[in-house]
């Protein structure tokens, strides 16, 4: 007749203990643990009946009961409670046939020596919070591992490679002269091209730099009666658009430097441009946005209006179904493909809102950013209008730009300390911060292959930074290298 104190435990039981712990170590615990052969016997049969291990295959159970014997316990200042180690012990005189030193036996031979009771924790000690934290020094991080990795290597060195982060120069690697730069916040004058050629426009003339070679070609030359005013490259091929302070726009092939044709329709300067496929936006100080279709024969389809100032902000989502625009009215609006009033409304800056840009990893996210009384960064979710964040960066935020390849994005600024900022997103920690423009940072454009910024200030000069890592897939290195190191001129 079994001992009444011993309850037969059920199949579940013995397959989760003996599939999750060797058996040759339930008899290791118990020999150094030395109790009577009665009690040996009886412990053996609880965790080996029944149980029949397949030569062919490993029995798994349904959950993982982790080996205690090599936790840390005295992180959490616990130690083996004295009353477990008296019941078990020959000669401390407690008695082994009583439930105590049993259950004593059984979970010293299930889950270790070390494992506390769990009276103790109320009674031996009370009020103690078993997940307090205890400062340690020279502490590895293995000690926060229940599997126990304390005693490999020094105690005060880590064994886990730990990523740095990404290292990113504060120095430009490549500066470029370019006289007659024009320090005026709602212009936008630097384009970077898919076939990485940059665009500039320096007073009344365009000038082209070719990235690959550092070759610098005079594109146009607008005369004294007129000036540029923004830039824009097509996604696609040699087709750069450029806005006048007459209020036309003019299409240029840059591969053959010749003009293709001229578009007429607002009254006043085009100091914002944006491209979708064949369709080409124009914002202007008229407070209109003309939509463009260079195939067709007129000059615009259709009229956008809802500003009550400048347009100074336009911007294409990626999948080219919204269009955002920031005015000098404090207004950001987005449109669709139809319409010819703003579908979305966002009133929140406090300043002139130039700063436009979509994510390329999320539909629907967009950045803008405010001028010197707003200086905040907001990021919204045109998919459900709603308003996710605000960051306040301290200074006028004039350009922003998501990376290609990671979830990072770059703002330039203005007033008053003039530095270009690389931000983690959704965090807004910021990863750099880039000195050396002298004015206002007013223009912002990205190379082709994601790695590479410029930045344009009125201190006349065109500053190169390599702020983003490269794509998983690329292995080479950007085009733009450390050949190109110097100081020249844009013309």
């Amino acid at each position: 007749m079994a001992d009444p104190m011993i309850s037969q435990p059920t199949q579940s039981q013995l397959n989760i203990a003996a599939s999750t712990t060797p058996r040759h170590q339930h008899h290791l615990y118990i020999e150094n643990l030395t109790p009577s052969p009665s009690s040996s016997k009886q412990i053996n049969r609880l965790i080996n009946s029944n149980h029949y291990i397949s030569p062919s295959r490993p029995i798994y159970s349904d959950r993982f009961i982790p080996c205690r014997s090599s936790s840390n316990f005295a992180l959490f200042n616990i130690s083996l409670p004295s009353s477990a180690t008296a019941e078990i012990s020959p000669g401390g005189g407690g008695k082994e046939d009583s439930p105590g030193a049993y259950a004593a036996l059984l979970r010293n031979a299930l889950f270790g020596p070390q494992t506390p009771d769990k009276k103790d924790w109320g009674a031996g000690a009370a009020g103690r919070n078993i997940f307090r934290y205890k400062m340690e020094t020279r502490q590895s991080l293995h000690s926060l591992s229940p599997f126990g990795f304390d005693d490999m290597g020094d105690p005060g060195v880590s064994n886990v490679a730990i990523k740095t982060p990404r290292k990113v120069s504060r120095s430009p690697y490549k500066v470029l002269d370019a006289p007659a730069l024009q320090d005026d916040f709602y212009l936008n004058l630097v384009d970077w091209s898919s076939h990485n050629v940059l665009a500039v426009g320096l007073g009344t003339c365009v000038y082209l730099w070719n990235a690959c070679s550092s070759k610098v070609t005079k594109l146009c030359d607008l005369g004294n009666d007129d000036g540029v005013c923004s830039v824009g490259w097509a996604h696609r091929g040699m087709h750069l658009a450029i806005g006048t302070s007459n209020g036309k726009v003019q299409i240029w092939d840059a591969s053959r430097c010749k003009r293709i044709r001229t578009m007429e329709g607002h009254r006043l300067r085009v100091g914002a441009l944006a491209w979708s496929s064949s369709m080409l936006s124009s914002g202007s100080r008229d407070k209109s946005i003309l939509q463009r279709d260079i195939r067709a024969h007129e000059d615009f389809v259709s009229k956008l209006s809802g500003h009550k100032s400048e347009v100074c902000g336009l911007k294409w989502s990626y999948d080219n179904r919204e269009l955002a625009s920031g005015g000098n009215d404090n207004r950001l609006f987005v449109w669709n493909q139809h319409s010819t009033q703003p579908v979305l409304k966002y009133c929140d800056h406090t300043a002139a809102v130039k700063a436009i840009a979509w994510s390329p990893h999320l539909h629907g996210l967009l950045a803008s950013g405010g001028g010197t009384a707003d200086r905040c960064i907001r990021f919204w979710n045109t998919t459900t209008n709603s308003h996710l964040s605000c960051m306040d960066t301290g200074s006028q935020v004039c350009n922003l730009v998501w990376s290609k390849n990671v979830n990072e994005l770059v703002s330039t600024h203005g007033y008053s300390q003039n530095q270009v900022i690389l931000w983690r997103y959704p965090t807004m920690s910021k990863l750099a911060t880039l000195t050396g423009h002298t004015y206002r940072v007013l223009y912002l454009a990205m190379s082709p292959d994601g790695q590479t910024i410029v930045t344009g200030a009125g201190d006349e000069t065109l500053r190169f930074w390599s702020v983003f890592p490269s794509p998983k897939s690329q292995n080479t290195d950007s085009e733009i290298g450390a050949s190109s190191l110097g100081r020249t001129t844009i013309r």
